[in-house]
């Protein structure tokens, strides 16, 4: 079965909602409203994805096995660009 933030995710990848990678991320021209990152990720990747969160000025949430969840493989950071999945899942995360 799979979990709430796996199917919050999928909402926002078939609405086009959610932008997949770190390099894709930094590619974003709106706004983007929560990131998904993976603790997995490399330290350089981290520091990647808070300078993210500070240009977003949006909140960072970890979720295991990221990649499963938005099925694209590697992928360390998802960028949710619609806000109330963005809250949805924030909620369903505990952030």
């Amino acid at each position: 079965m799979q979990s709430k933030l796996g199917t919050y995710l999928n909402f926002c990848r078939r609405a086009g909602k959610l932008t997949r990678g770190v390099n894709a991320a930094k590619a974003v021209r709106g706004r983007v409203y929560l990131l998904v990152a993976d603790p997995s990720a490399s330290e350089n990747t981290k520091k990647e994805i808070a300078k993210l969160a500070d240009r977003f000025a949006c909140p960072v949430v970890w979720a295991e096995d990221l990649a499963s969840l938005v099925h694209k493989e590697a992928c360390k950071l998802a960028a949710v660009q619609e806000e109330h999945l963005a809250a949805a899942i924030a909620k369903e995360c505990g952030a």
